[in-house]
């Protein structure tokens, strides 16, 4: 019998993280959890904060950061969320 991997879209995700702008003063940035396995967390804050420390989010390379922080949470599958402090659009 060969064994068969699930693909990464239908495992169950590893853990969810959020990022938190916390404003123009630094720190810019903390990052919460709801859950996920704490080791798995940490490396990705300690990753992430590495990339995002002194960028607040009106800076260009803040985008390019952000990419690498996305695709890093997709490749530990975890759940990312992003709070700019920026009001939502609204709908017409």
């Amino acid at each position: 019998m060969s064994q068969q991997q699930i693909p990464d879209e239908q495992a169950p995700p590893r853990g969810h993280v959020r990022v938190v702008y916390l404003g123009p003063v630094a720190p810019h940035w903390r990052i919460d959890s709801d859950f996920g396995d704490r080791n798995v967390i940490e490396q990705f804050r300690q990753r992430a904060l590495a990339r995002l420390l002194l960028l607040p989010p009106h800076d260009p390379q803040f985008r390019r950061n952000r990419e690498r922080v996305v695709r890093d949470a997709e490749r530990e599958n975890l759940v990312l969320d992003w709070d700019l402090g920026l009001p939502e659009e609204e709908e017409s």
